[in-house]
This record gives structure tokens, C-alpha cells and sequence, in this order.
């Protein structure tokens, strides 16, 4: 489970996240991001799996569990956000049947382009 420092929870600010329109694609998951002006605040971090990507609820929560699970480790390692920001992930269809492995890999790449 993520920390809740680290979760982003109000419509309003995953809203502010997509008007941002600052976003990046990789094998299936894109990420919104969006600098978040209070200093002292963590970045915070959404996701989201449509339900136009899988009717099944179960294959869209596997795959918010995944991107959950990676983000987790990342900032267990101590991954630094050099700057404070407002992160949504959104899985599509393509990121559906992919392996751990993948989407970790996926989500680490998306992280990269933030610097």
C-alpha cells in the first residue's frame, strides 16, 4: 500500500494534474504530471485504469495494484523527487497482460522524464 503522504485523493486536484497537460507515454501507461507549488507538501500520486480499457474490474485492479507495487519500491529505495509533484498513472489496454517486470520497468522510464 502506498503511504498516505504520498496519495493524491481530491477530484479537484486530479483535475489540476490533467489541465496541466504535461504527460508521457510508455508501453501502455501514461503519466500526468504536475508541479505542486507548497514546498514542504510530497509529491503526491494517483492512479488510474479506465473502464473503457476492461470491463472486468478485475483486470483493471491487477493492473492499479502493479503500478501501486512498483511506485511502492521506488520510493522505498529512496527514490528523490527533486521537485514537489502532483503524479497520475494511467494504464490503457496495452498495459493489460504485462508482467510485473514490465510495468516497473515502464514506470521507472516514465520517472526518468521528469528530470
Amino acid at each position: 500500500m502506498l503511504p498516505k503522504q504520498f496519495r493524491l485523493k481530491n477530484k479537484s486536484a486530479f483535475n489540476i494534474t490533467y489541465r496541466v497537460k504535461n504527460s508521457f507515454y510508455k508501453n501502455g501507461i501514461i503519466m500526468f504530471a504536475g508541479k505542486i507549488a507548497k514546498t514542504k507538501v510530497n509529491t503526491k500520486i494517483g492512479f488510474v485504469v479506465s473502464k473503457k480499457t476492461h470491463k472486468r474490474s478485475v483486470k483493471r485492479n491487477r493492473l492499479k495494484r502493479l503500478m501501486r507495487e512498483s511506485i511502492r519500491l521506488i520510493i522505498k529505495d529512496g527514490f528523490d523527487f527533486h521537485n514537489r509533484y502532483s503524479l497520475i498513472f494511467v494504464g490503457k489496454s496495452q498495459a493489460l497482460g504485462k508482467s510485473f517486470d514490465e510495468i516497473d520497468n515502464a514506470i521507472k522510464l516514465l520517472l526518468k522524464e521528469l528530470d
